[in-house]
Formats: C-alpha cells, structure tokens, sequence
C-alpha cells in the first residue's frame, strides 16, 4: 500500500450541507482507521469568522449523529488536533494573501496541499483564479491538488469554457473532478466482475447480449434544491455524469494496466463510440417526465411544480431515459438503455445485462408462457449484490422449468462497509486518478446529451407526468425495440415479470 504524504485539506465550503454530512465524517472514519497520514491538517475555510475552537465544537456536533461514542476518544482527540480555521468573507480581497501566508510560512502547515471545492459550481471558478493569483496553485516545493464536484459546467460548450479557466492557473494531473458514485463499492466491483474473472468475458459481447440496463430511481425529491435543480434536470444531474459512467465500465475494453491513464483511456473510447443522436431522433431515444403529486411510503408529497421554488410552467426533467448505440466491434447493435427518475416507487441503482435467447427452443412444449431470457444483475444501492438467473427443472415426474436467482453476494457479515468519499479522499492524497474524470472524458459525455438538451430545450409547451410513487411515466416503453423487452423493476425473478409503462 503505497504511504501517504503529510499534506494540509482545505476545504473551501467547509460549513456547508455537502462537507457536514460527507466530507467531515469521512475524514473522521478515516481518523478512526488510522488512514490519515501524520502531520496532515484539515484547514476549514467559510464565509464567516470563526475561532478555531468554535470550528472545533461544530465539527464535534456534526460528527455527534453518526459516531457519539467515539467523540471522548483517542480518534476524536487525533483529529481535533488536525483542525483549523480561515475566514474567508465576501468582499475581503485580502483574504487570500492572509491564507497565502498562513499555508506558505506556518511550519504546522505541510507543503503538499488539496484544495477541495465544496460549494456551488458556480463559485469554484473565481476561488481558483483567486488562488492562482497568490501562487497557491503554484508547486513551488510541494505538490498542489484540486477537487471539483459536479457538476463541471451545463452543456460541452460551458465545460470547455470552464476548463480553459482552469488551465491558466492548473495542469491535468493536478485536477481532481470528482464523481462520488465512482467510489461505491459495487460500481468498483464492476471492474474486478469484468477483469478478474474469465467466466463472461467470451459471453461479453453482442453475440450472447440482448441488451443493458442501467438504472437509478429515487423515493426523493429535489429537497429544497430547486435553485439547483431547475438548471439541471435529471438528464444533466443524473445520466451525463453517473449512468454514463457506469456505461464505459460496463462497455469498456480491458485496459492494458489497471494504471489511472490507460483505464481512462478505454472509458473515454467507449463514450467516443456512442452513436451520435441527431436532433431529428431524439424523441426515438429519449423520453422524459416530470412528477405529480402521489404517495411515497403512505404519505402524501407535493408534485414538481408544487416545490417552492419551482417555475409553475417549469419543464424540466425528473424523470429521464435514454436509447444507446456503442458502435464497435464489441457492441454493434446491442441498445443500452439508462433511466433515473425522482419521487420513484423505490430508491435503488442496478445494471441489469439480459442475455439472448438459445438459438432453438427446445422446451418449449416443457414450460408454460414465454421463453425466459439469462440474466447478470449488479446491485449498487442500497444493497450491492450479483444476481444471475437462470432455468432450471421443477422437481417432479413431468419436465418442467421455472427461474432461479444465483445470489454471488459477495459482502461477508465481518466486512466493514465505508463511504464513497473516504476512498476518494484516500485517492486524492495519493494522487490517484483512477477514480476520477479526465477532461476528455467529460467533453465525449456531454457530447452523448448535448443534442438531447438542445431539443427539450426547445420543446417548452408539453412534458409527459407521472404520479410520485410509481414507475415513471407512460409510454417509455417506445424506447424498446421489441415487445419482449421491458425494465426491469426489481433483482428478483419476479421483476422480470413486470410490464414497462
């Protein structure tokens, strides 16, 4: 395992909603396990003035919820010890001179400094260029690291408008955009499911595949963030960033290394390869909706446009799903179909690959209904799990078949089960990419929805609805290519037996 330099963590939006509830008590997990390098500092930086003692006393309460009865302890009384604090008000110019001196000539300070941008997309860009103003982005004696959240700008344009802000202070390597869906153990398990085991690598391809499914559905609505998310929409938030990402790791060719660059590499071939969706075919390959009012776990929610906040005649998407060509060698014609939706009948992510059926069917007098197809299902939340389902005989004198559910659950009781940002966190100190986007990447991505945006844009007097607990809406299922093809609702074989609307 290779060590961890000393380094200073500034977090630059340390007192908001995102640090609170991720960062501090990832940060404090790894305290716990004693994965923090020594000497390293946690250097809060907020709008408002604070002492540090009183920065101190937050992080405790924060941190109370989820760890009460180790606050008293030995990991509490480590970490207190990393803390510090800046003020960094609106309007104070001079602030950053004061934290230049403070990181450059404090010795408690390591030279090796993260940057981490926990705020809103659109303050990142002048923090930066403040920064490289006073030649804290400048690895004069140790190195300097930034981490971006997503998303990274609204459409291909804004994000090679923003990237080229980025590179008048920054290099590549020292850009660090994060995705923290890349860091659940079940979307890292994808690769190791692909690359360690020989099994499915010959079945892996359009020869054996039907087609993939990728979903993530949510119970939730936008809570509170329709400032956010009247810009962005389901397409943006959900599938330009994450549902893509699991399509290259799903998709991709083996790498030449498990290196950082050369698995980027194959992910940014697969997004390249992605057949291009002209504004003329976007109603065949992308549907949208938007929520009405219904009842999640017995109790009535608003809809969309009942959220404060929300435009009243607002269009935009919580409900998105998309049809997709790869076309390579590999995929020629197997459609990979991706669909998130909020206020949902339930919250979970899975990748569920149907296969294609026997050639002959030769049971089919030994069965009632319809062949059923082999399917590969990879639970991500909220279990993470491996499901495949196969036809079997029923016990008895007369051949008869039924499905079964192989459970590969690979999660043991003793295994310990973390956060997506303390292996991230753990990344960034060790300058590991693997686990984050290259620029390229994140052009060929919003290539894939940029036509899409374009158009629902545009088409600004109709948006299909569906009531808050349930499936999404109608009609999705003209993404199809055939009436046997249907989402698949659950991981269990009675989901397979589910209509799509």
């Amino acid at each position: 395992m290779k060590a961890i330099e000393p380094c200073t963590l500034v977090i630059f939006g340390a007192g908001g909603n995102l640090a609170r509830r991720k960062l501090i008590p990832a940060l404090f997990r790894l305290e716990m396990v004693k994965r923090l390098p020594e000497k390293m500092v946690i250097l809060a930086c907020c709008l408002d003035h604070k002492t540090r003692e009183q920065w101190i006393s937050e992080v405790s309460g924060m941190l109370h919820a989820k760890y009460p009865k180790h606050l008293d302890g030995e990991a509490f009384e480590r970490f207190r010890e990393r803390l510090y604090y800046h003020a960094s008000p609106v309007g104070d110019t001079e602030s950053y001179q004061r934290l230049q001196k403070l990181l450059d000539d404090s010795p408690e300070f390591p030279p090796n400094v993260v940057f981490y941008m926990s705020v809103s997309p659109s303050e990142f860009p002048a923090i930066i260029d403040k920064l490289g103003n006073v030649n804290l982005l400048k690895q004069k004696v140790g190195w300097r690291r930034v981490v971006i959240e997503k998303p990274f700008g609204y459409d291909l344009l804004s994000a090679q408008t923003l990237q080229g802000g980025l590179y008048k202070h920054l290099d590549e390597p020292q850009i660090f955009r994060i995705d923290h869906y890349l860091g659940k153990g079940t979307v890292q398990n994808v690769m190791v499911f692909r690359f360690a085991n020989m099994l499915l690598e010959p079945l892996w391809n359009h020869h054996y595949i039907d087609h993939v499914q990728i979903t993530h559905s949510e119970t939730i609505g936008i809570e509170g963030r329709a400032g956010y998310y009247e810009g962005a929409g389901a397409l943006r938030d959900m599938i330009q960033s994450h549902l893509l990402q699991l399509l290259a790791l799903v998709a991709m060719e083996p790498p030449v290394t498990m290196n950082a660059e050369h698995l980027r590499d194959e992910k940014v071939k697969v997004l390249r390869a992605v057949r291009p969706i002209t504004q003329k075919s976007v109603n065949a390959h992308a549907f949208r909706g938007q929520y009405t009012s219904g009842t999640i776990d017995g109790k009535t929610v608003p809809g969309y446009l009942e959220e404060p906040g929300v435009a009243p005649d607002s269009t935009t998407e919580t409900y998105a799903a998309l049809k997709l060509f790869i076309d390579n060698w590999r995929w020629a014609g197997v459609p990979f179909y991706m669909r998130t939706g909020k206020r949902m009948a339930e919250g979970s992510s899975a990748i569920c690959i149907r296969f294609k059926n026997p050639p002959q069917d030769l049971l089919r007098h030994a069965r009632s209904g319809p062949q059923q197809p082999n399917w590969i299902m990879l639970g991500i939340q909220p279990n993470d799990c491996l499901k495949m389902e196969m036809q079997v005989k029923v016990p008895g004198l007369d051949l008869r078949t039924r499905t079964i559910s192989l459970d590969a659950t690979y999660r043991k009781e003793e295994d310990e089960d973390y956060d997506a940002y303390e292996g991230l966190l753990l990344d960034v100190m060790q300058g590991d990419h693997s686990l984050f986007l290259r620029i390229d990447e994140v052009e060929a991505a919003w290539r894939v929805v940029d036509p899409i945006l374009k158009v629902w844009s545009m088409e600004r007097d109709f948006i299909n609805s569906y009531q808050a607990g349930t499936w999404g809406p109608r009609g999705t299922y003209r993404l199809f290519d055939r009436d046997d093809q249907f989402w698949r609702q659950s991981l269990n074989p009675e989901g397979a037996d589910l209509q799509a609307y």
